[in-house]
């Protein structure tokens, strides 16, 4: 099983590349999104989800974890293909997508290319549990990058005895206000504010 790719953009069109990976050139079908990250001779990684059926071996390549994991959800519901999860991804922003299936609005997917009202009332039903960490409105945290560093930055103050209830409420309040925080001046900051 492909995993990722890690090589040389060698062919690149909106909805696909080939990447050169040591002088074997694989064609992976991707998203808008994942397109306007690549530039044509530059090296690239992609992470990647390969569908093998009876007639081909398919690859899909996204630029980010998080776009794998939502074409995987799309592709899990009946009706959903891959072509058609790659058209709603390059349609759509993550958050759109999942916003849309945690409002139940299914006008929104309609505008989506092959999605009529019964997938798309299909996406809500089957997704609505299992897209909430790729909806980044008002309550999450706006990076999700953010998360790796709070959970560190909680981690080294509960070794410093400091209950994590007490410094995740900080934590969060100080994330929503100033987003970039590293590791170590995030603990700096929750420490002036207990």
């Amino acid at each position: 099983m492909i995993y990722s790719l890690k090589g040389t953009v060698q062919q690149l069109n909106p909805t696909s590349v080939v990447v050169d990976v040591n002088g074997v050139g694989y064609f992976v079908g991707i998203s808008l999104q994942t397109s306007e990250k690549l530039t044509l001779g530059e090296a690239t990684f992609l992470h990647i989800q390969q569908i093998i059926r009876e007639d081909a071996h398919l690859l899909f390549g996204f630029n980010t974890i998080l776009e794998k994991e939502l074409f995987n959800l799309l592709i899990s519901v009946n009706g959903v293909g891959p072509v058609s999860a790659l058209i709603m991804l390059s349609s759509l922003s993550i958050d759109e997508i999942a916003n849309a299936i945690l409002s139940g609005n299914s006008l929104l997917l309609q505008k989506v290319k092959g999605i009529g009202a019964k997938t798309a009332e299909r996406i809500i039903v089957d997704l609505r549990d299992k897209v909430q960490k790729f909806s980044v409105s008002g309550e999450n945290i706006s990076n999700f990058a953010d998360n790796k560093v709070k959970d560190e930055a909680l981690s080294a103050l509960e070794v410093l005895g400091i209950p994590k209830k007490t410094s995740e409420k900080i934590a969060d309040r100080l994330l929503k206000t100033t987003p970039a925080y590293s590791v170590e001046d995030l603990i700096k900051q929750i420490l002036k504010n207990i």
